[in-house]
């Protein structure tokens, strides 16, 4: 599966400022990593995000955002947004932060 690569130049503006910021091709996509720790990735129709389980509810409240499917299997703490949601500035910056507060607590690779 392809990737937007216009949705991943967006996504390379929402996070141009982290320290630690790194891109690493995966699941047919692209994948954005905090000192080693997948942020989220693009993908042909959208974007998954990394929000951590105790997150996963508030960003599932979010419009155009739904569980993370991989294989026919839910992915834990990974949620999927469609195109529509990563086209709402709001909706994005809120998956991001929870994205990055969960980032926050791992350690570095």
């Amino acid at each position: 599966m392809a990737y937007d690569e216009g949705l991943a130049e967006l996504m390379r503006g929402d996070l141009a400022e982290l320290p630690g910021l790194t891109e690493k091709k995966m699941f047919g996509g692209l994948c954005f990593l905090q000192h080693g720790n997948m942020i989220c990735g693009v993908h042909a129709g959208g974007a998954m995000f990394r929000v951590g389980k105790e997150n996963e509810a508030a960003a599932l409240d979010l419009n155009g955002v739904g569980p993370m499917t991989f294989t026919g299997r839910k992915m834990g703490g990974m949620v999927d947004a469609d195109d529509g949601a990563m086209a709402d500035d709001r909706i994005r910056h809120e998956l991001v932060s929870l994205a990055l507060g969960f980032v926050a607590t791992l350690p570095p690779k």
